[in-house]
């Protein structure tokens, strides 16, 4: 197991980075590390010539009274997970190294989906978000970027940038990985006390008798997972949607492909997670999960 050459700052990294030949993958993190990183990495290295780690936790994308200065910061560990699955470099900035000049007065900015789902309940959130991977993409140079499907409005609103602007990358979603539990993986598990973690097992469970009902169409589907979710009052829900995979308005009995959203906080903690589905044609009854997308 041999540890990734771990850069700093902007000119550490230009080094690094021109020693790095074949198709290059990135993969993005805020640090702590998870399974569900881990298997990023992994599948980036499955395609990828090298992968390049970026941890770095982000501003411009915590509202005033998120968990910014409380977010977990476990860099010693992360490195042994970037080793273990054969990440080539690590690249670990400060906010002055990504941000030079202060808070950007020039931000990417996610547009009319950005300000719905989980930009109404985090306003800016996502200009965040696509402010700082345009960045990185700009400081790394891939060929190749991996990002969770856990984050499903996130990446569809990064494939859109990179479709618009014109990234010369590819990127590559990788489906949600699940605790034994059924738990999505998530930094913000930790916060999680015993009681809490029990209550949230209702978010995939939700989601789980949502795709059960969806033979009998998208009112059932919505129908099936509000029950689940209101039967757990340790919940206070966000928003629970359905919505066309494709376009991400909402999804009705004409819609193929969907994907079923839901957002809550178990007691400090917020928490999301979706999964695909694909609706029955008309006269059948049945509905099965859908292929991840794997590119855009």
């Amino acid at each position: 197991m041999t540890a990734p050459r771990v850069a700093r700052t902007r000119d550490e990294l230009a080094s690094l980075r021109a020693t790095l030949a074949g198709r290059v993958a990135v993969v993005m993190t805020m640090g702590a590390l998870h399974e569900g990183h881990a298997v990023l990495i992994r599948e980036a290295r499955t395609v990828a010539d090298a992968v390049i780690v970026t941890i770095f936790l982000n501003p411009l994308q915590f509202a005033p009274g998120e968990d910014l200065d409380h977010y977990p910061k476990t860099f010693d560990a992360d490195l042994v997970i970037c080793a273990r699955e054969g990440a080539d470099a690590v690249f670990a900035p400060g906010p002055a190294v990504v941000y030079p000049h202060g808070d950007p007065d020039v931000r990417v900015a996610a547009g009319l989906l950005g300000d719905r789902l989980e930009g109404a309940h985090r306003p800016g959130h996502f200009d965040g978000v696509l402010t700082v991977v345009a960045k990185l993409l700009l400081l790394t140079h891939p060929d190749l970027a991996f990002f969770g499907e856990k984050d499903g409005q996130q990446l569809e609103l990064i494939r859109r940038m990179v479709r618009d602007l014109d990234f010369p990358v590819r990127v590559v979603g990788v489906p949600t990985v699940r605790d034994d539990d059924g738990l999505a993986l998530s930094s913000r598990n930790t916060y999680l006390t015993p009681s809490d973690r029990s209550a949230a097992l209702s978010l995939n469970q939700a989601l789980t008798a949502g795709a059960r009902a969806a033979g009998e169409g998208a009112a059932a589907a919505l129908a099936a997972a509000l029950a689940v979710l209101d039967a757990q009052p340790q919940l206070a829900v966000d928003y629970l949607a359905l919505v066309d995979d494709e376009s991400w308005e909402d999804a009705d009995e004409t819609t193929a492909r969907a994907r079923l959203l839901v957002a809550a906080r178990v007691g400090t903690t917020r928490l999301i997670d979706n999964v695909p589905l694909v609706f029955a044609t008309p006269g059948e009854r049945r509905v099965t999960s859908a292929p991840e997308r794997a590119e855009g």
